[in-house]
């Protein structure tokens, strides 16, 4: 069974992308990285046909050896402080981001199929408002098979 090789790693970067990114490249012995509190910054800027300059796009570190789940926000300064890191060797796996589930901007709901079943991953981060333990507190979801709860929960 796969859960035995698979390798899990959580940190709170504290706004740190330099740390992301050497995580990224030092911890490939880990199949997943789980990461709360994170800086969303400027990647760079893309063509507009509104917009001489282009517009800005705004993300996390992303790695050649690594498929990043996280959301995308529409509004400005609403960015998620959790993302997920899956190495590409698991690709075969199938994981998807399940907004459905849970859907709240720091809280990732991950799924992957193992022999025709669905198993979930989920990454928590909560402010100091412990915004996304009282989003928690007010869900009812019933979900079989999670694997890991990683979280911050700033209590």
């Amino acid at each position: 069974m796969i859960f035995k090789k698979i390798k899990i790693y959580s940190q709170n970067i504290c706004k740190n992308n330099f740390l992301i990114n050497t995580i990224l490249e030092t911890h490939f012995d880990f199949n997943i990285i789980f990461i709360q509190e994170l800086l969303w910054s400027v990647i760079q800027s893309i063509l507009s046909s509104t917009n001489c300059e282009g517009d800005i796009l705004i993300g996390v570190p992303n790695h050649l050896s690594w498929t990043v789940f996280s959301k995308c926000l529409s509004q400005a300064n609403n960015f998620s402080q959790v993302v997920t890191y899956i190495n590409i060797c698991l690709s075969s796996l199938r994981f998807s981001l399940q907004n459905n589930i849970l859907n709240h901007k720091d809280i990732s709901c991950i799924s992957f199929l193992n022999h025709s079943l669905s198993y979930f991953l989920i990454n928590i981060y909560s402010d100091l408002s412990q915004l996304a333990l009282k989003y928690l507190e007010d869900t009812e979801v019933n979900i079989d098979n999670i694997l890991i709860i990683t979280k911050d929960f700033n209590i």
